[in-house]
């Protein structure tokens, strides 16, 4: 296919989905516009019984090695505030994050790999959930469809990059993720006489400040760590000392010691201090993925990939939001690329664009990763 007409048609279907975007677990027609395209290039779809996503298949030589490539597919609940002429038509729904430039380029990718002969297989991943906190990475690995993948692939836009750019770093480059509820259980009783009951607001309010200082008076200053505190909530009257209040927030961490370290101190704050103040604790904490974890083998492969392509390479901007395509990376090889999509405003943002002059070079880029890729396995097998 001349590189003109399927780029064109790339940029179309990624139109296409920024101005359908749908939420987590709803990508209905995500899903089958994907289904489509596959199926008009003859692409095999996977028997996988997922809801939403799927994943396909595109079959080189049989005893050869296996390898995945991995998008997002679902939006976020944002109004969209940009002046792009193709912009969400479904109320409330944003592509605010890049992954209908995901979907567009790994679809891309997988049109090109089809025209091509490969030295084993290709299985491409459209995987819906990555904006909810246990993400729908879980669902893909729990069909048992990637179970002879060797090495994985996946991107994730980058508003802080220029087109032409790919970011690479060896380790995490996103942080694990976890969240914690608790909760202070005391006595009410009217504000005017708060020694007739136990107030839990005291408690919930020392724990908001004491919570900080995990950071930063027990961890090491060279290493990314966060405690956020996200939601308080307690009573309803102003004359009311309420029975109960609540505290909610996230934790976010690059080390799997600092993980567990953070974890272990946070539930000690929260426990002491509800008994300092004569009150109880009800805790519950909510792990989501861990830190994506890039293997340097595989990202010297895609630097010297780039370097041919003339693309330029940078150091990942690090960041401490969360990725599930880090579940994958437990199981299997793989590295996670930046792709700069031009300098805009910050993912999750209402003004958030990508410029879709990144499309093409995306595309050209994961195909001949996927390609070399198979044929270094191949290789050292």
């Amino acid at each position: 296919m001349d590189k003109k007409i399927w780029e064109e048609k790339i940029k179309n279907e990624f139109i296409w989905f920024h101005e359908h975007p749908e939420l987590s677990n709803e990508e209905h027609e995500t899903t089958r516009r994907i289904k489509d395209n596959l199926q008009a290039a003859d692409i095999e779809i996977m028997d996988t019984a997922l809801a939403t996503g799927l994943v396909a298949k595109i079959q080189g030589k049989s005893t050869g090695p296996v390898i995945a490539l991995r998008c997002d597919i679902d939006a976020l609940p944002i109004v969209e505030e940009t002046e792009l002429a193709y912009k969400s038509i479904n109320a409330g729904k944003m592509h605010a994050c890049g992954h209908d430039f995901h979907i567009a380029a790994v679809l891309g990718a997988a049109l090109l790999l089809k025209k091509q002969e490969l030295p084993g297989t290709v299985k491409v991943i459209f995987q819906p959930a990555e904006e909810t906190l246990f993400g729908g990475a879980g669902d893909v690995i729990a069909t048992k469809a990637l179970t002879d993948v060797e090495a994985i692939f996946g991107i994730h836009s980058s508003s802080l990059l220029p087109v032409g750019t790919i970011g690479l770093r060896s380790g995490a480059v996103t942080a694990a993720v976890d969240q914690f509820h608790i909760r202070y259980i005391g006595q009410g009783t009217h504000a005017a006489h708060p020694d007739k009951g136990v107030d839990p607001i005291v408690a919930l309010a020392a724990f908001v400040t004491a919570a900080q200082s995990i950071v930063s008076r027990n961890m090491d200053p060279f290493s990314p760590v966060i405690v956020s505190i996200t939601h308080i909530q307690g009573g309803n009257s102003w004359n009311i000392i309420p029975d109960d209040g609540f505290v909610e927030g996230t934790v976010r961490t690059l080390g799997a010691k600092d993980r567990e370290y953070v974890k272990k101190r946070l539930y000690e704050v929260a426990q002491e201090t509800a008994k300092a103040y004569g009150v109880r604790a009800e805790i519950k904490w909510i792990a989501g993925p861990p830190a994506t974890n890039n293997d340097p083998k595989w990202i010297a492969f895609a630097e010297n990939i780039a370097l041919q392509q003339g693309l330029k390479v940078e150091a990942s901007p690090l960041s401490l939001a969360g990725e599930d395509f880090a579940f994958y990376q437990e199981l299997m090889e793989g590295a996670f690329f930046q792709i700069g999509t031009g300098l805009s405003f910050a993912n999750h943002n209402p003004k958030f664009a990508i410029d879709m002059a990144a499309i093409g070079s995306t595309v050209e880029f994961l195909a001949e990763v996927s390609k070399q890729a198979l044929s270094f396995l191949a290789h050292k097998k």
